[in-house]
């Protein structure tokens, strides 16, 4: 039996955060997931258009996805801010787009880890998926 895992990372961002943050907490967070690669990013769908998520998306030759707010509502996380909670209704926007994005198995590699600025944060997720 062979494993594949869809490895998603969730990210969150202020509206002023430079690529160098959504890199930063990017490199963070799969560091603390083991180091494994990602298949996409995800983040709330109106973040999803700005230019420094595409801009990360498009240098990493990854697919850059939206999560519709409500959706993402739906989603248990480890992380709390209460900030995030009031504007998205759930405790974490990176953690919540991971887990919505990769499917319905995820869970949590990589918790909401934050940029050495606080611009920006990561997580990532994992649907792993069994092939016979």
């Amino acid at each position: 039996m062979e494993c594949n895992a869809v490895r998603v990372a969730g990210i969150g961002f202020r509206s002023g955060a430079a690529m160098a943050s959504l890199q930063d907490a990017l490199l963070r967070a799969i560091e603390a997931s083991g180091g494994a690669p990602v298949q996409a990013l995800a983040t709330e769908s109106a973040k999803s258009r700005a230019p420094v998520f595409r801009e990360l998306a498009q240098a990493m030759g990854l697919p850059g996805l939206g999560v519709r707010t409500e959706d993402m509502a739906q989603m248990m996380t480890t992380t709390q801010s209460q900030r995030i909670i009031d504007t998205f209704g759930t405790g974490s926007l990176c953690e919540a787009a991971a887990l919505v994005t990769s499917g319905p198995q995820a869970h949590l590699v990589a918790v909401r880890v934050v940029s050495g600025d606080g611009m920006a944060t990561a997580a990532i997720a994992d649907d792993v998926k069994e092939n016979e």
